[in-house]
């Protein structure tokens, strides 16, 4: 796609016609200006449409690594556009979730189409009651399972990545590759 000149791509905004009326019946004067149009015809379509290229439904396939680089979102180029589009729509979403437990999983799950079940040691607990038992000692290890719901096999490279980019730094992260959700009920 391109948002170069496009012959014959009619303009909004005809420049030969807000001349003043000296130069309406000046054939030099509308030609100079109808070429103008041509050039400026483009910009001007742009412009009328920006709300359409903001939007990751409906931009141009091409202006949606833009975007997405606007939102701070890697998307892939390999990923199908509807995905790449769902990824985009869904930014502010993922951002706000990034670094927990539920953010990882959807970006799992979103990205790479893989269930996830991820257990921390991270030595934590909370409870309403007075005197509770103390939590564990952290494990300093986040234990990410992952397994296919959306395809067929994970790539464990990609798996990886995903989880590098969602791990607390604090933490080790390990990932084990399951071929469906473990038995013990998966989340």
């Amino acid at each position: 796609m391109t948002r170069a000149a496009i012959p014959g791509l009619a303009t909004s905004h005809p420049i030969g016609d807000r001349l003043p009326v000296l130069y309406a019946e000046d054939d030099f004067a509308q030609r100079f200006s109808a070429g103008l149009d041509s050039v400026l015809a483009p910009v001007f379509a742009t412009l009328d449409n920006i709300p359409a290229y903001l939007d990751p439904r409906l931009t141009p396939p091409d202006f949606l690594t833009w975007l997405s680089s606007w939102l701070g979102m890697d998307i892939e180029p390999a990923w199908p556009e509807e995905l790449r589009r769902d990824v985009v729509a869904r930014a502010v979403e993922l951002h706000r979730w990034r670094g927990t437990r539920r953010g990882l999983t959807e970006a799992l799950r979103l990205s790479l189409g893989a269930g996830a079940e991820i257990l921390d040691g991270g030595g934590a607990r909370w409870s309403t009651t007075a005197d509770a038992e103390l939590p564990p000692a952290p494990t300093g290890e986040l234990l990410v399972r992952v397994w296919p719901e959306r395809v067929t096999h994970l790539d464990a490279h990609h798996v990886l990545n995903v989880v590098r980019a969602s791990c607390p730094v604090h933490l080790t992260c390990r990932v084990e590759i399951l071929t469906g959700p473990p038995a013990d009920g998966g989340s």
